[in-house]
């Protein structure tokens, strides 16, 4: 006897279970287990270089997970909300800052304006429109200057229309500040050496790569086609091909992500081979993201012809 799949079937348990989005994001919870766990061996037995070294790279891929997760659900299913709840939550405690302000600062303000002048965070509002070393290093601090007022406002207005979101998000600075306090309580030496220092080192990065991103990209609107057939260029952002990406969860194909931001990070490798490699100029298409650092920023300083140089006219730099 067949069974008719035309009639409803009972829903098994497995249905009814949350379960990750994509086999891929196994990937993810390896990198999320994996940091504290370095970090508690260390700290039980003492320092080894490798493995910190390991860790560091580790709060680089907490940053971009915590940024994909934004984007879109890590878990779905009908009984998701409560893991992903789980692993925002999670994000915050290895991250070391709440993952709510991905949203006001990154979807709400970097997406929707792209690089252009009314997005707060771009490159070109500090100093001028610049791609060096000293500019890669203090944008991390120029970011925060102007993003944590953004911060401020977005939570008043949370508190006003949704006092529940608000309680979320002051659960998560809660969660955060009493871990710092209680590993700072234990053991202040080995909880900044094992534990914050390599957070600050992964928050640098995370807003450190806007820099690397878009520094002397094109964030004027770009005209749209005649024809409107969407093959206008591109130009609002770098992107980077090579190993940064399996490594990081194609964090450095940026156009692809920025034209498709609820696109799961494992198409975006897919989408910027098709759809959107052609329609970025060939200077913002490097080859890796070391050997692309390694001459603008270091060969920079010594040779001309090795640094950058901005699409933008000199009279859009505001």
């Amino acid at each position: 006897m067949t069974r008719d799949d035309s009639l409803p079937q009972p829903a098994t348990a497995s249905r009814k279970l949350p379960r990750l989005r994509h086999w891929r994001d196994w990937q993810s919870l390896l990198y999320m287990l994996a940091l504290p766990l370095i970090a508690a061996w260390q700290w039980q037995h003492g320092l080894v270089w490798w493995l910190y070294l390991v860790a560091l790279f580790l709060t680089l891929g907490i940053g971009v997970i915590h940024h994909n997760h934004t984007h879109l659900r890590m878990w779905t299913g009908p009984h998701s909300r409560w893991p992903n709840r789980a692993t925002d939550y999670a994000l915050t405690l290895l991250q070391g800052h709440p993952t709510f302000v991905f949203w006001p600062a990154h979807v709400g303000n970097h997406h929707r304006y792209k690089h252009g002048e009314q997005d707060i965070a771009r490159t070109y509002r500090f100093g001028g429109d610049t791609n060096h070393l000293w500019g890669y290093l203090v944008h991390p601090l120029q970011a925060a200057w102007v993003l944590y007022p953004l911060f401020i406002r977005w939570l008043r207005g949370l508190r006003q229309r949704h006092p529940g979101a608000f309680r979320y998000c002051m659960g998560q600075y809660a969660l955060w500040l009493g871990s710092w306090a209680v590993l700072l309580a234990l053991d202040w030496k080995k909880a900044l050496l094992f534990v914050i220092v390599p957070q600050l080192h992964g928050l640098h990065w995370l807003l450190a790569t806007n820099y690397l991103q878009h520094a002397h990209a094109d964030g004027r609107k770009p005209p749209k086609p005649e024809n409107d057939t969407g093959s206008g260029m591109l130009n609002y952002a770098r992107n980077f091909e090579g190993m940064v990406n399996p490594l990081l969860f194609n964090i450095g194909l940026h156009t692809a992500h920025h034209e498709c931001p609820h696109a799961h990070w494992s198409a975006l490798t897919r989408l910027h081979a098709d759809e959107y490699r052609h329609r970025v100029h060939p200077v913002l298409n490097e080859a890796g993201l070391l050997p692309y650092m390694a001459r603008v920023f270091v060969g920079g300083l010594v040779r001309r012809s090795a640094r950058s140089r901005s699409l933008m006219p000199p009279m859009e730099k505001k």
